[in-house]
């Protein structure tokens, strides 16, 4: 399964239930923006980390070729709270870069460890953030779906009550309509007969 890129988080829609939703839309979206705005710092902080060992890779380039490099400013990896811990100062490398070779290549080394370790760090935390924006996805469908499941199951039992209700409607009909007939049936024999008096109903 292809990773999620920040637009498709960005963009991830929830498909909406037809009786009612079972979270605030608003809420989901907030979410949803919190993830893409983590994945580009992430994303940032890892470009920020591919320049400077891109420059570190040139500098090296020339000192092997014997040329004279004048270092303005030494080579500074931004600290990032994920690997703050962990992450040396390489500011005296760039001091003696000029002169000492070898300095240089352990620098290049070092930015190339630091490079791998922000990038590695990065794509774990890239990763949480998506592996709960999907179990946050998951859960509100699965939710949502108990919630329709729900909904049907007390409209079923409302509709046979009303079913019921009808036939026993329906058969109330049928009685008071025999008795009426049966009255009235009576009622005319009784006139024909010369009986005024009057039949009882039912």
């Amino acid at each position: 399964m292809a990773l999620l890129t920040t637009e498709d988080v960005l963009h991830k829609r929830f498909q909406p239930t037809k009786f009612r939703e079972g979270y605030d839309q608003d809420e989901v979206d907030d979410f949803l923006d919190e993830v893409a705005e983590t994945l580009r710092v992430v994303t940032a902080e890892n470009d920020e980390l591919r320049e400077k060992l891109a420059a570190a890779e040139r500098r090296i380039a020339e000192l092997s070729q014997g040329g004279e490099i004048h270092v303005s400013e030494p080579v500074v990896v931004p600290e990032v709270s994920s690997v703050k811990d962990t992450t040396p100062d390489v500011s005296a490398f760039g001091a003696t870069s000029e002169a000492d070779p070898e300095g240089a290549t352990s620098m290049l080394r070092l930015a190339q460890r630091l490079h791998d370790e922000y990038v590695a760090n990065g794509r774990k935390e890239g990763d949480r953030l998506v592996a709960e924006a999907h179990v946050e996805g998951q859960r509100i469908i699965r939710e949502a779906e108990e919630q329709h499941s729900r909904t049907l199951a007390k409209l079923e039992q409302e509709r046979s009550l009303l079913e019921r209700k009808i036939d026993e409607l329906r058969e109330f009909e049928r009685d008071y309509r025999s008795s009426l007939k049966t009255y009235l049936e009576g009622l005319v024999a009784h006139v024909n007969d010369g009986n005024l008096d009057r039949p009882t109903l039912g």
